[in-house]
């Protein structure tokens, strides 16, 4: 059996952030907001935990600078070892401050690609997905707050037509 939800349409996101605080303060749970644009301080008005990424983003940092370590040694030091502009070519310590542009530019480039595989894939955003999305007007100018009915829906169409919505719809998900 399908789950019923109630959706409130905003068209401002001062509005819907003041619906939001309003909600949780209520004691009812938010299922999603779709917005067309980020807001800021929504995750926090919903209550979301904070997001790890950041902390990913660092380890993959640290897994580009070993690899352009490990490479850079490999390449210059051990395998085809080069004079080049006099600098001796039997020790990597003695090299390595020409080798920090490689290596901060490897650290960005893993950090930047491994991200953006890493948010697709929590976000299960594959190639050729249909969009999720239950109006497309959250595509262009208005946001949607949706929350699942359990026998209340009397009183949370009260509470939601007091946040000053556009629209209020009740709809199967």
């Amino acid at each position: 059996m399908a789950n019923k939800v109630i959706q409130a349409l905003y068209n401002d996101d001062d509005v819907l952030m003041l619906a939001v605080k309003k909600v949780k303060a209520a004691k009812y749970h938010i299922e999603e907001v779709y917005c067309p644009f980020p807001v800021h301080g929504l995750d926090k008005a919903m209550g979301l935990a904070p997001t790890r990424l950041a902390i990913t983003a660092f380890m993959y940092g640290l897994v580009g600078l070993a690899v352009s370590i490990t490479m850079m040694n490999y390449i210059m030091i051990e395998d085809w070892p080069q004079d080049i502009g006099g600098k001796p070519s039997f020790s990597y310590l003695e090299n390595m401050p020409a080798f920090v542009p490689i290596m901060f530019e490897l650290t960005v480039f893993f950090a930047a690609h491994l991200m953006v595989i890493t948010f697709y894939m929590r976000s299960r955003l594959w190639p050729f997905k249909k969009a999720e999305n239950p109006d497309v007007r959250t595509t262009d100018d208005l946001f949607l707050m949706e929350i699942e009915i359990h026998d209340n829906e009397a009183d949370l169409y009260a509470l939601l037509a007091e946040t000053g919505p556009v629209e209020i719809k009740v709809s199967q998900k």
